[in-house]
């Protein structure tokens, strides 16, 4: 049996496919194009994942028993570059060796570009309930500036689509912050998003990752850096839209209408465990975090050898648990709870709240809207 602090906990397992057609600029995921395979494919890719998940069954069956999986998330790169069969063949793999809750959220990422009324038709027979499209904008100015293949108006098509197709949930991702985006621009593509009839929606601050396209257009002087009070800015203007819409936020990034939160996302912000399949994927459980090797052909060596692909691994203590729990927990709707904290971050918490950072709820101390703006900032005080 599970034991510990996640015994009452959901485990998911996540599913990392590594293929895509191009390269976004701002991307730094462990992503492949077909230029940089070097003979791997998705069938390849498929046999290997497969082996994983019969491994990661024995392994925690070892433990004591293999635990029940309330949710599932295929990510990626481009999961629906494998087409229908293999994405159901990938449930299927999960099924094989692990039992499936009856309610289980079963969950696939999709760029728009890469999606069918006859695959998402296929994926929905298959068991999939959830669909995550990457949106990003529908600005042809912003799309371009983040190297995005889709025209402006093919994820509200696609969100169409899904939810023709009998999705439970679909969601649309949008980024802000991008160099040349005016407030007109988010404020379009917040009120396109609400109108595609979805029930969540996600929106990230761009963030310039070292190593990327755009870090070096940003070095380049070709690009400005994305501005700390624009982003503020821009954050407050999505918020206050989804909000008019029945929007309400759960995590700083996600809202959702009631009951279309991410129960996979919130598992991972609220301590659960999951097993990580596939080339550069992580998981965690027992208090240990481990991350497979990255390219997908030294992941199917691996595994033809009869082997865990494991490339690291790491213990974490009761301080660095500790230290995840704030830090996760503090971002969630429901806040963090008091018990977590010990007399001097209690101190602490009580200053961040006559500081407008956080309020007190009795049980769970709840940041308010200006602390959703500083939310690390407020993590950094109370484990000073």
């Amino acid at each position: 049996m599970l034991t510990g602090r996640s015994a009452a906990r959901p485990f998911g397992v996540y599913v990392h496919v590594p293929f895509c057609a191009t390269r976004c600029g701002y991307c730094d995921f462990n992503t492949y194009t077909p230029a940089e395979l070097g003979g791997a494919n998705p069938d390849g890719w498929l046999e290997a994942m497969k082996l994983e998940l019969e491994l990661a069954a024995r392994q925690l069956s070892a433990r004591g028993s293999v635990p029940e999986v309330a949710t599932v998330f295929v990510g990626g790169g481009t999961p629906t570059m494998l087409g229908g069969e293999r994405l159901a063949a990938v449930l299927d793999a999960v099924q094989a060796n692990f039992s499936l809750a009856v309610d289980a959220e079963v969950t696939t990422e999709a760029n728009p570009e890469s999606t069918t009324p006859e695959l998402l038709d296929r994926l929905r027979t298959a068991g999939f309930t959830r669909i995550s499209l990457g949106m990003q904008s529908v600005a042809p100015h912003v799309l371009a500036a983040l190297d995005r293949v889709h025209s402006p108006g093919r994820a509200l098509a696609a969100a169409a689509d899904a939810r023709a197709a009998g999705f439970e949930h679909v969601n649309l991702d949008l980024i802000y912050g991008t160099p040349g985006e005016s407030d007109d621009d988010l404020a379009r593509s917040v009120d396109a998003a609400i109108g595609a009839g979805v029930d969540h929606v996600s929106a990230y601050a761009l963030v310039v990752e070292e190593g990327t396209a755009l870090a070096r257009r940003v070095r380049r002087g070709e690009l400005p850096a994305p501005d700390d009070d624009v982003l503020a800015a821009r954050y407050e203007l999505l918020d206050a839209r989804l909000s008019a819409a029945g929007f309400d936020w759960y995590e700083v990034s996600n809202w959702s209408l009631p009951g279309g939160e991410c129960r996979h996302n919130l598992g991972y912000w609220d301590g659960g465990e999951w097993w990580g399949a596939g080339p550069g994927a992580h998981g965690y459980t027992d208090d240990a975090r481990w991350w497979n090797v990255k390219h997908p052909n030294a992941y199917a060596g691996m595994l033809a050898r009869g082997e865990l692909p494991v490339g690291g691994r790491e213990e974490l203590s009761a301080p660095e648990r500790h230290t995840e729990d704030v830090m996760l927990t503090v971002r969630l709707r429901g806040g963090l709870p008091v018990s977590l904290l010990d007399a001097e971050e209690r101190s602490r918490a009580e200053e961040l709240c006559r500081s407008g950072l956080l309020v007190d709820r009795g049980e769970a101390m709840v940041l308010t809207d200006r602390g959703r703006l500083l939310a690390d900032a407020v993590v950094r005080e109370l484990l000073a």
